[in-house]
């Protein structure tokens, strides 16, 4: 995936080599849960439901979710999910139709790979990572709310 910005300490920044690729064939792949075997990634498509899955997280290197649409936001609550109530600590990529204006919600839900459209631009995209300068609520990175946040004089 060539146009990749993933998080590293925090930063964000653009990742040109990043070996994954989705579906199926020869070296690091992401694949759906039906198809999954240890050493892959694994996919999750909007439909899926992520409580459900029986998969020993321990052993996935990466999970990737689906966005088919800009306007289906199953994928963020899919995320915070993972991060939040199962504890997932991995890589978690954002997939599919990801666009500027989302990366900051996603990243607050708990994403921090995202691969942009190969159609738009990846340094143009990269500021939509600096959307948001304060959150107010609960996130899957922050999960106390601002008036638990501030300091008391």
């Amino acid at each position: 995936m060539n146009n990749l910005i993933r998080l590293v300490d925090g930063q964000a920044v653009i990742d040109r080599n990043d070996a994954w690729q989705l579906g199926e064939g020869e070296g690091l792949r992401i694949v759906h849960s039906a198809n999954w075997q240890a050493g892959n990634g694994l996919l999750l498509s909007p439909d899926d439901d992520v409580e459900s899955l029986h998969l020993a997280f321990a052993e996935l290197p990466l999970i990737a979710i689906d966005f088919p649409s800009f306007r289906d936001g199953r994928g963020y609550s899919q995320a915070y999910l993972l991060r939040s109530r199962l504890g997932w600590q991995g890589e978690l990529r954002a997939v599919g139709d990801v666009l500027r204006d989302q990366l900051s919600h996603m990243r607050q839900c708990g994403f921090d790979s995202f691969a942009v459209r190969e159609d738009k631009s990846v340094e143009d995209a990269l500021k939509g990572l600096a959307g948001m300068s304060v959150l107010y609520g609960r996130s899957a990175i922050e999960p106390r709310p601002l008036f638990r946040r501030s300091e008391r004089v």
